[in-house]
């Protein structure tokens, strides 16, 4: 069985490129096609893979602003030729579901969303600084694009969701039907501290942009005066830096053991946007520490009230804050805490996602 990747773009690392890694430890010899690729800020890893990019990789200025670009992308994806393989796996948030496919070929999209600036196209401008010009001129090509958008889904034969919310959507929009496969976390890489380890800070790692909602933690703690390290970068940093008031530390990009370190001492891990699945609260679980999450999205599939963490239920620092400011973190036990993020391991992943797409191998040359 030969296999090709295509995923929407590699020029940020983010929980979709994580994914991608143990895809590609599945599929090892499967080349990587994408939009473009940035050497730079992707990890050193990457530089021994069959990474195969189409005539956007070396458009000017496109690697640091590929938004702009958004109207080439159906075009760059389309034009890969993947006759050749008998399975295609694409890894999508937008565009790389689109690729064309041979009727002998199988196509499974593991979708992490239709595009949200498609499909969730306010809620998304709204947090976003874009000109009045440019907001003029968006509906025409997003409506073009979104006619794209079902046109590609109709050429996927199997989707593959991340959570139930994704589920949702894909029946919404694509009136296609998925399977549910949870994105992995590797959990043995998380160790536990005893509670008399635990530090006095709350923690986010996050990348730092607007829909991440990012500010509602910062107002919150701002007003509360509690310790809240927030690890990553981002173009909306220097916005919160504004909204920040001194126990509100900014520790920019660490290393992975750092990462391991601040997860495990935490007395809590914060997540408070709304995510479609969120990997982040898993590898927290995994080191023991409970959630404080938004009551939302893909959380309320990987959290468990009073027994993994809290939830608060208004997108507001108030709500935030009054669950913050009573939260105890020794009514949780770290061991059960991480059991249950064992079950996300990315073991468990693997065994899924290989027969899944074994069975839909063989159903369609049953077909052919």
């Amino acid at each position: 069985m030969k296999v090709a990747i295509a995923c929407s773009w590699l020029n940020q690392y983010g929980g979709a490129e994580r994914v991608l890694e143990y895809l590609h430890e599945m599929y090892p010899e499967a080349p990587i096609y994408t939009s473009m690729y940035w050497p730079e800020v992707m990890p050193s890893t990457y530089r021994q893979w069959d990474i195969r990019t189409s005539f956007m990789d070396k458009l000017p200025l496109v690697k640091k602003h590929h938004q702009a670009f958004l109207a080439l992308y159906p075009l760059a994806f389309e034009q890969f030729d993947l006759n050749e393989y008998d399975v295609v796996i694409s890894l999508s948030s937008a565009y790389c579901h689109g690729v064309i496919t041979d009727p002998k070929t199988l196509h499974v999209s593991y979708c992490l969303t239709p595009a949200r600036f498609l499909w969730n196209y306010h809620e998304y401008i709204k947090n976003e600084k874009v000109g009045s010009v440019i907001k003029l001129m968006l509906p025409v090509v997003l409506n073009y694009l979104r006619k794209w958008d079902v046109q590609a889904a109709n050429r996927v034969d199997n989707f593959v969701a991340i959570s139930k919310a994704v589920v949702r959507r894909i029946e919404k929009i694509y009136r296609r039907r998925a399977a549910i496969i949870y994105p992995p976390i590797d959990a043995s890489s998380f160790h536990l501290n005893g509670q008399n380890e635990v530090g006095d800070y709350f923690l986010i790692i996050s990348r730092l942009i607007p829909y991440k909602r990012i500010d509602l933690a910062v107002r919150a703690f701002s007003e509360l005066g509690l310790p809240l390290k927030i690890v990553g970068g981002g173009r909306h940093r220097e916005a919160l830096e504004k909204l920040a008031k001194p126990n509100v530390e900014f520790l920019g990009r660490v290393s992975d053991a750092d990462i391991k370190k601040l997860y495990s001492s935490c007395r809590a891990f914060v997540f408070p946007g709304v995510e479609d699945f969120g990997l982040t609260p898993l590898e927290a679980q995994a080191s023991g520490r409970p959630v404080i999450a938004y009551a939302a999205g893909g959380a309320l599939e990987t959290i468990v009230e009073g027994k993994t963490g809290n939830f608060f239920r208004e997108p507001t620092p108030e709500s935030l804050a009054s669950v913050v400011a009573k939260f105890d973190h020794r009514q949780f036990d770290p061991v059960v805490i991480r059991q249950h993020a064992e079950q996300f391991d990315v073991s468990v992943f693997k065994g899924q996602f290989a027969r899944f797409v074994e069975e839909k191998w063989r159903d369609h040359l049953m077909d052919l």
